[in-house]
This record gives structure tokens, C-alpha cells and sequence, in this order.
């Protein structure tokens, strides 16, 4: 797969400042693409990204979460996405995709997603090696991540 259009983001939540795919390469990329009121999202892609985010060395694996709402746009907006990670406790950085011309978010929509959950892995040299909708078995993740960080640095 090709190097994935740059992240379209209108705010990040849980980092100082905005973070780009191109300066986290280097490291494999994991990107959780969610939406708070997806149950499939909190019930197994948020808390995978997090298992994800605390079994790798963050010098190897970078995840970063994309919240791409395509419905109930209302109840989405950005103080309540900041209570729902405080209170879930995801510490990993947030970034929140812009609207589209469409029904979906830009990001969402340049990287061709289905829907959410969604994970997306991007190689170390920013390459879109992956793109799961749905569930994915923690140890097939497992063993997809670490083929990705085996690859040899850019």
C-alpha cells in the first residue's frame, strides 16, 4: 500500500501538540479510528489500542487514536470527547478528523475506511500496511505489529 494522506486533523487531545504521520516515522503506527458512541469501538477497538499502546516500547509502536464521527455529530463534540478519554482512560494522543465535503470525516474518507471501528498500521517508513474494519484478534495484531518493527528502519 502507499504512504497515507497526512491525518486531517481540527484538534489533538492528550499531547501538547498536533503530532503528523511524517514525523512519526521511524516507528510503526498504529491508528484506532473510533467514535465514542460506537459500541464496537469501546467495548474492543479503544481497549486493544490501549493493550497495544502499553505492550510495545513507544520508541518502536506509536498509537494515536483518530475520532472520525460520521453520526450524532452533536453528541461529539470536543469537551465531551475529552471527558469520554478521561474517564476511560486512554492516554494515548487523540487527534479528531475534520468534516468532510461528504458523509465522512476527511481523514477517514482520503484513507478509503469502511467505517469504525477501524485500525490502520502504517510501517516505519509511513507506509499504510493495513487496514482492519471490525475485530481483530489481539494475537493476530500481535504478530502483524511485530513483523512491522522487524522490517529494517527506514
Amino acid at each position: 500500500m502507499n504512504a497515507p494522506a497526512e491525518l486531517h486533523a481540527t484538534r489533538w487531545l492528550n499531547v501538547d501538540r498536533p503530532l503528523t504521520l511524517a514525523e512519526l516515522r521511524g516507528r510503526v503506527v498504529a491508528v484506532e479510528v473510533f467514535q465514542m458512541l460506537c459500541p464496537g469501538c469501546v467495548m474492543h477497538g479503544l481497549p486493544q489500542a490501549q493493550r497495544l499502546a502499553q505492550a510495545f516500547d513507544p520508541g518502536d509502536v506509536a498509537v494515536i487514536g483518530l475520532h472520525s464521527v460520521f453520526e450524532h455529530h452533536a453528541a461529539n463534540g470536543p469537551e465531551t470527547l475529552a471527558a469520554f478519554l478521561h474517564e476511560w482512560r486512554i492516554r494515548f494522543p487523540v487527534a479528531m478528523d475534520a468534516p468532510g465535503p461528504g458523509p465522512l470525516p476527511r481523514t477517514m474518507a482520503a484513507w478509503g475506511l469502511q467505517g469504525t471501528p477501524s485500525l490502520v498500521l502504517i510501517d516505519r517508513k509511513g507506509h499504510m500496511r493495513a487496514r482492519h474494519f471490525g475485530q481483530v484478534a489481539d494475537i493476530a495484531l500481535g504478530a502483524e505489529v511485530m513483523a512491522l518493527i522487524a522490517e529494517d528502519r527506514p
